[in-house]
């Protein structure tokens, strides 16, 4: 048999394995993209500044005192009446205090931007070229918008624990349960607060997401998350509507204040986190079903 006649080995025309650094490159090229935008950094110094107001206003109201009412005073976690007797609960306030609109409407932004942002500048189809797939992709701009949720928390945290340490005197923590602990468990109490929060936005995050897939406006995807996220609010106040409040996102987000119980109380953290779960299942569900189908034509 001649050189020319010679059999040629068959081409491969099956799918190329996918090496698994180049998804971790995706990953950490959508990360990086996320917290290094101008946006992203506005945001986070927006969410870094509530801390300093509440512990300037604090300090300006009570004149540096530590007249802060106790443990049980007032509605709710007393955590701001206890600022002045102890800068670390500043923490624990300004987490309650942006956890209902701030730190959520922050995550908005940034899911609703993920996918719509990418059509709206037309860039979504050159990521699509490389060979990540639609899959891979979506799992990274899902996992770069969680990263996003536990900076923006614990920039809250360090900024309020910067503040309250530096406008008020710290020392050992009285629990909501009235018993005392030492600052250093104070400190792993906060740690565990603000972990505890940045979970509560998981579910809120995949519906952005899934809303994100749905448009290729990047302004419309996040006018239309932020607006789910106080029209579900809104339901969550109504009384009359008290049957389907378990089952809403926001529901049980300021079940983080029973880390600072002793011991602590696991039963509504523990709603809490099934229930962002289940969010995050369907709503990430829905977000793959919508993108791996879509046309994609920007």
């Amino acid at each position: 048999m001649s050189q020319a006649e010679a059999p040629t080995a068959p081409e491969n025309t099956g799918p190329r394995p996918r090496n698994p650094l180049w998804t971790l490159g995706i990953l950490r090229s959508e990360i990086t993209t996320t917290l290094r935008r101008h946006r992203t950094y506005a945001l986070l110094a927006v969410l870094a500044a509530v801390p300093v107001l509440i512990g300037i206003a604090v300090r300006i109201e009570t004149g540096g005192g530590g007249s802060g009412g106790g443990p049980g005073g007032g509605g709710g976690p007393a955590f701001l009446t206890q600022v002045t007797n102890n800068g670390l609960f500043l923490v624990f306030a300004a987490l309650a205090a942006t956890l209902p609109v701030f730190l959520p409407m922050a995550v908005g932004v940034v899911a609703g931007d993920a996918i719509a942002g990418e059509a709206s500048a037309g860039t979504l189809r050159y990521l699509l070229v490389a060979p990540a797939g639609r899959t891979r992709l979506l799992l990274a701009k899902y996992a770069s918008v969680l990263t996003f949720c536990l900076v923006a928390t614990f920039v809250v945290a360090a900024s309020a624990l910067a503040v309250g340490a530096l406008l008020f005197p710290v020392g050992e923590v009285t629990t909501i349960s009235g018993t005392r602990i030492s600052f250093g468990e104070g400190l792993v109490r906060a740690g565990l607060t603000a972990a505890a929060v940045a979970a509560s936005l998981v579910g809120f995050a995949a519906l952005g997401l899934f809303v994100s897939t749905l448009t290729n406006s990047g302004i419309g995807a996040m006018a239309a998350t932020v607006g789910l996220l106080i029209t579900v609010q809104i339901l969550d106040s109504i009384p009359q509507l008290s049957g389907i409040h378990p089952y809403l996102f926001p529901h049980y987000w300021m079940s983080f204040a029973d880390v600072l119980r002793e011991p602590v109380h696991w039963e509504e953290l523990s709603r809490n986190f099934q229930l962002q779960g289940l969010y995050a299942a369907v709503f990430g569900s829905a977000a793959w079903a919508r993108f791996t189908s879509k046309d994609i034509t920007a």
